[in-house]
């Protein structure tokens, strides 16, 4: 990674965030979130947003939501969605910067994750930002593979740390990450924790 050191975050300024199993409770099963009603934030995500905001750092979401694909929703459905996660956030003194979204089905497309597509489209509309200055934050293989492939630096959020049992992709995941952490507030307290709000 040159001059730049892995495990540093202080020159981060733009902090790319998985949606599902990062910002919200992801569903058991592997089913997909579809309706407002069944999206519920996770503990502490407002606040570590809020931060990163006061930081002066860009907070944008890149996802995978492959039931657009699978019929299980419109893409206006799924943009009333994020625009209701937007509004809650908001209310709570946080902001998201952009969010991107991959509607394709596997190998029908570039963006879907761990494919660049969205990080490209990402890098077009901030042109600030490049892969020397941005983190992946993600619970998933793909995520980190998302970021590793693009030569930033990932965190892994280990769900499954205190699960008492691990997957092989968990283990790869915090393998290949930069760093580790429990949860996005987590993540932003050890890593991105802005100066002066601690």
């Amino acid at each position: 990674m040159g001059e730049h050191n892995a495990n540093n975050f202080s020159d981060i300024e733009y902090v790319f965030l998985d949606r599902d199993g990062v910002l919200n409770r992801s569903l058991p099963d592997g089913r997909f979130i579809t309706r407002w009603e069944e999206f519920e934030l996770l503990p502490g995500v407002a606040d570590a947003i809020a931060q990163l905001n006061r930081s002066g750092r860009k907070v944008m979401v890149v996802t995978n939501q492959r039931c657009v694909a699978l019929g299980l929703c419109s893409e206006a459905d799924l943009l009333t969605l994020h625009e209701r996660l937007r509004n809650q956030l908001t209310q709570q003194g946080a902001r998201l910067d952009a969010i991107y979204y991959c509607p394709h089905d596997a190998g029908e497309c570039n963006c879907r994750k761990p494919l660049p597509g969205l990080f490209e489209q990402a890098f077009r509309d901030f042109p600030g930002a490049d892969v020397r200055n941005s983190v992946m934050v993600g619970d998933s293989l793909r995520d980190i593979e998302a970021g590793a492939r693009m030569g930033m630096r990932t965190i892994f959020i280990d769900v499954e740390s205190e699960a008492g049992s691990r997957s092989p992709e968990a283990d790869r995941s915090t393998a290949l990450a930069s760093a580790v952490a429990l949860s996005l507030s987590d993540c932003v307290q050890q890593y991105l924790s802005p100066r002066g709000y601690e």
